[in-house]
């Protein structure tokens, strides 16, 4: 219990180091970034169930991002790879549900649940692999206070900010709290029922005072319910270039059936 604290604080430390960095993607405004990676979203998951040609083009998106903002491409597809079961188990029973053939590769049939599994696939990789890149090339405080300005309730926005800040103290005590059980704990035995309620309990405890006193400190320090940044945030020509870029971009992708095209253009070159 205590290593799998330690690997989820690692991954936030990760996560903080990397969206420190100074490429032409991390000194975007978070704003842009933000909206941006929101149409992408829309734009993939307005796509048919059966879509797999037309959602392999999106994939320049985030192929581009990743190459442009220098971020490990072992970071993003460890954390993939983490939450990639949900996406199994989402679509694991459409084979079984729809197996009406909708199209034939080579000769063999593939029933649409097949097409609709793998497409649940590629949206997966593509929309969690975006919000990934989009928080290691901006930090969430950064892009928590873009949400507040572009008019999410701040009520929300703290609430988000809040718990991101308080996470590194709730692992923390929880590591130190595992540590001292094991420290006591002759020949390394696994915690019963009645003993991990316990510990459950002092941590609730633990995390109720500490919430208390770092709210109190907050308030010290002039907190009004909203979360702000050292730096102001300001729109340059380069970030409305980035959206509209981008924007054309998907609406192409979207509505312009590239697949088909480059499907036909590649059948017709053939002699």
């Amino acid at each position: 219990m205590s290593a799998g604290c330690g690997t989820s604080l690692s991954g936030l430390d990760a996560l903080d180091r990397l969206s420190q960095g100074t490429s032409s993607i991390h000194t975007l405004d978070p704003r842009a970034k933000l909206l941006v990676t929101l149409a992408f979203i829309v734009a993939v998951m307005s796509l048919h169930k059966y879509a797999v040609g037309e959602t392999l083009p999106f994939f320049v998106f985030p192929f581009l991002m990743l190459a442009r903002s220098g971020i490990p491409a072992g970071f993003i597809l460890r954390r993939l790879a983490a939450v990639a079961p949900f996406a199994v188990i989402a679509g694991a029973f459409n084979p079984l549900l729809d197996t009406g053939v909708v199209m034939h590769i080579g000769g063999v049939g593939v029933s649409g649940g097949w097409l609709s599994f793998v497409s649940i696939l590629l949206r997966f990789t593509l929309t969690i692999g975006a919000l990934l890149l989009l928080a290691a090339s901006t930090g969430v405080p950064a892009l928590g206070c873009a949400a507040g300005k572009l008019g999410v309730p701040r009520v929300f926005v703290a609430q988000i900010l809040g718990l991101y800040r308080y996470l590194f103290l709730a692992l923390e005590e929880t590591q130190r709290t595992l540590l001292a059980w094991r420290l006591r704990t002759p020949r390394g035995r696994h915690p019963s029922w009645r003993v991990f309620a316990q510990i459950l309990g002092q941590l609730l405890l633990r995390a109720v005072a500490r919430a208390r006193r770092v709210h109190e400190a907050m308030l010290c320090r002039g907190f009004d319910g909203e979360m702000r940044m050292m730096g102001a945030m300001k729109f340059t020509g380069r970030d409305w270039a980035f959206m509209a870029g981008w924007g054309a971009v998907f609406a192409v992708l979207r509505f312009g059936a590239p697949a088909q095209a480059i499907g036909a253009l590649l059948l017709g070159a053939q002699p």
